[in-house]
């Protein structure tokens, strides 16, 4: 138990704290009980350990329930002995590296009110579906991989404010110069596509794809089966799906092809398609905007982000499908995004937006209303033309 503690004060002292994730001021610290969920590789260690940084020692720990301590000890047990010694912050990496997570942090919430509990989670792991219903009690919050504002703040220390989409709406991208004069976001935006969505790139850039591949094969191999159960051969079609879709993403999908390609029935099929949307890996679009169920069919299927477009197939990535990623991800995180009859993107069930190049035309929304063309390789909008790059400061 000692050992956990001494590497907890280890992680703290050696956390960086010179950039930090837009989420660290969002989160409601002072609730009892908050879950961050999100994509591996997408921080969420990193942010716990810079919260730490604010707290006393004495009164403040940080474990990764993968710990080899926890396969043959409580979780309970060692929550209850820090509360004994004037504990009061317990912060939980990987719960769903934990068989029993629900049932235990329940326990502990229910039975310690002296702790504050802060647990992060893969992206794939259903809060509300574990043993025991922890979603009426935690505060929960989604941590998304770097924006473009974030990359520039990251990677080049530009100061720059977040915008909101009704301020892009009314054009007002021309703000963001202001705040850094001589600012040209293309001289950027190409590396950010590339390798510029997990905070991990400012390691090790020449290693980023092969790194961003290992972290899909441990989110297949690893987080998913802890999650879903799912077996050997189940992770082998999954890893098969992957590298179809890959290759022919923006998909509007044939399930039972996909199903006849992979060696597997339509509902299973649907099931991993799921698997792998709700684990960011893909991103499954519907013509409702109200969610995802796997009993119903995707309307379209993308890559989760446009890093992944590359890491997966260099030689094969098109300029249409990078942009149209780009902008379902970046809108994804605070928007509801749906498959519209006309356009490429319904968003808040409001504004319809047609992604393209410079010379992109109004054909495809002529008629309806809240439309606009959303175009690379231009800085500024007109009319109901909008720069695709701004979407990367909605967060």
């Amino acid at each position: 138990m000692e050992r956990l503690f001494n590497l907890s004060r280890i992680k703290i002292i050696s956390v960086p704290e010179r950039f930090k994730r837009f989420l660290i001021s969002e989160v409601d610290w002072s609730q009892r009980l908050i879950g961050i969920k999100g994509a591996r590789g997408t921080g969420k260690t990193t942010l716990l350990l810079q919260q730490l940084k604010n707290l006393s020692p004495a009164e403040a720990v940080y474990v990764s329930l993968d710990d080899i301590y926890f396969g043959e000890n409580h979780l309970v047990h060692f929550a209850e002995s820090f509360a004994r010694n004037g504990g009061k912050y317990l912060f939980l990496d990987e719960v769903h590296k934990y068989p029993n997570w629900s049932q235990e942090i329940k326990n502990i919430y229910d039975s310690l009110p002296e702790l504050n509990i802060v647990f992060t989670s893969s992206s794939a792991l259903e809060i509300q579906k574990g043993k025991y219903d922890l979603s009426r009690r935690a505060l929960i919050y989604e941590l998304p991989g770097l924006s473009f504002r974030e990359f520039l703040m990251l990677k080049y220390e530009m100061d720059l404010p977040a915008i909101t989409l009704d301020q892009i709406l009314a054009r007002h991208e021309a703000d963001i110069f202001n705040h850094q004069p001589g600012f040209k976001p293309y001289k950027y935006f190409a590396e950010y596509l590339q390798h510029g969505y997990y905070p991990y790139f400012a390691g090790d850039e020449v290693h980023y794809h092969a790194r961003l591949n290992e972290t899909i094969n441990q989110v297949l191999e690893s987080d998913l089966p802890a999650i879903f159960n799912i077996n050997y051969e189940a992770i082998i079609k999954l890893k098969k799906l992957l590298f179809i879709l890959s290759a022919i993403v923006p998909y509007k999908p044939n399930i039972n092809k996909l199903a006849q390609q992979i060696g597997s029935t339509r509902d299973t099929l649907l099931r991993y398609l799921y698997f792998l949307h709700h684990a960011h890996i893909i991103r499954w679009l519907s013509n409702e905007s109200e969610g995802i169920n796997f009993l119903n069919k995707p309307d379209k299927l993308y890559l989760e982000n446009t890093n992944i477009e590359f890491a997966l197939g260099k030689q094969l990535v098109k300029s249409g499908t990078i942009r149209e990623t780009f902008f379902l991800n970046q809108l994804s995180v605070n928007h509801k995004l749906a498959y519209p009859e006309k356009g490429d993107f319904l968003v808040d069930n409001k504004y319809t937006f047609e992604i393209g190049g410079r010379k992109k035309g109004n054909r495809q929304i002529l008629g309806i209303e809240e439309a606009y063309i959303v175009s690379d390789e231009i800085e500024f909008g007109s009319l109901n033309k909008l720069p695709l790059w701004i979407f990367g400061f909605l967060y």
